[in-house]
């Protein structure tokens, strides 16, 4: 004879099948500029832990670093992971002490994660093209973010269990609106432009894994604008000031509009307004 489930069973049932979670924010790298406000976005605007990698020889000063404008956010929360962008041994490292430092917390998972990158030769003819410069370029902009994906990847949730959080989980790389080849309308910055189209197939590709393995996560490329950092200090003349950011600024900007993309919209480039970016 076949049992009844009253209301209450089933809601019993359905909650025994939700896992206890602990989500958390990853940055990488996240020293200076967009990264470093991106950072302190999330430590001032959620409650999550925050794992945060550098290059520096000396982690308090880092932490101390990122903290300091800060008021009533938990020193707790932030940690550090030194991370090299151009070894793989050293990327690898810092995703094994990202495991070991999540050991007790159970059922933790990437709920969001930034891969930040980037570097500009900025060639204006092909005369002006150097070996050495190419390989940087490539090197920063796509190689580190596919081993980031090689040996962080794991920490994203998986298709099941289901957690009582908000899903998917993002994943997202900062891309630029220059790789686009269909919106190339001015030429050069030949490496920067083919490093950041290579970029735009890794982001496409990966979230076709994603999907395929069904996993509860979508990556997305982010174009921020022209943010006032190092890299672009040269440019902040010529570039649109519509489209030019302090980064406190353009972190608030991307970061919203990661927040409200679906799976509707993954695999593709977002600028800091929620618009496509077209390939």
């Amino acid at each position: 004879m076949s049992s009844i489930h009253t209301p209450r069973d089933l809601a019993r049932r359905v909650l025994s099948t939700i896992m206890p979670a602990n989500p958390f924010i990853l940055v990488c790298p996240a020293s200076r500029g967009l990264s470093l406000a991106l950072t302190r976005h999330f430590l001032r605007t959620t409650t999550l832990p925050v794992f945060a990698s550098h290059r520096s020889q000396c982690a308090d000063t880092m932490k101390a670093h990122i903290l300091a404008p800060l008021k009533d956010v938990d020193p707790k929360r932030l940690e550090l992971l030194h991370l090299e962008l151009t070894s793989e041994a050293s990327i690898s490292s810092a995703a094994d002490h990202l495991a070991n430092l999540l050991s007790n917390r159970r059922d933790s998972f990437i709920h969001t994660a930034f891969f930040t990158g980037g570097v500009l030769h900025p060639e204006k003819s092909p005369a002006a093209l150097d070996f050495d410069s190419i390989v940087s370029t490539f090197q920063i902009n796509v190689i580190s973010h596919l081993l980031l994906i090689k040996h962080f990847s794991r920490f994203l949730p998986p298709a099941q269990p289901k957690y009582n959080v908000d899903l998917p989980a993002k994943w997202v790389h900062v891309s630029a609106r220059v790789g686009s080849i269909s919106d190339n309308r001015s030429g050069g910055w030949y490496s920067y432009r083919a490093s950041k189209a290579a970029l735009n197939q890794v982001i496409k590709t990966f979230d076709l894994q994603l999907r395929m393995k069904k996993n509860q996560a979508i990556c997305v490329g982010i174009h921020p604008g022209t943010v006032k950092t190092d890299l672009s200090k040269d440019f902040w003349s010529s570039a649109n000031v519509k489209e030019t950011f302090e980064p406190e600024k353009a972190a608030q900007r991307v970061a919203n509009v990661v927040a409200g993309l679906t799976t509707e919209q993954r695999g593709k480039i977002w600028d800091w307004v929620g618009k496509q970016v077209p390939w």
